[in-house]
C-alpha cells in the first residue's frame, strides 16, 4: 500500500520546490507504522514546511487521505545524513 502514498507524496512535493529532480521519497516500517521521509534540496526545505507548517500539514492531510489512516512523513534536506 505504500506504493500509491509515495508517488502522491513525490508527486506534491515536486510541484512546489525549484529542484524536483532532487525530490526522494522512501517509506520505511516502523514500530509506530509507516514513516515517509521526503528528501529535498536545502533551498527547497522551506518551501515544503511552509509557514507555520502549513505546507508539510497539507502534503500529510492528502497523504492520509490516500493511505486511508495518519501518515508519518518526516521532511528532510538532502544535505543530511541518510
Amino acid at each position: 500500500m505504500a506504493a500509491p502514498i509515495v508517488e502522491v507524496i513525490e508527486h506534491l512535493v515536486s510541484g512546489i520546490v525549484a529542484h524536483p529532480d532532487e525530490v526522494d521519497v522512501r517509506a520505511k516500517q516502523t514500530r509506530r507504522g509507516d514513516l515517509f521521509e521526503v528528501r529535498v534540496n536545502a533551498d527547497d526545505l522551506g518551501k515544503v514546511i511552509g509557514r507555520q507548517g502549513r505546507t508539510a500539514s497539507a502534503i500529510r492531510t492528502v497523504a492520509a487521505a490516500v493511505a486511508g489512516d495518519a501518515a508519518r512523513i518526516d521532511f528532510v534536506d538532502v544535505d543530511r545524513r541518510r
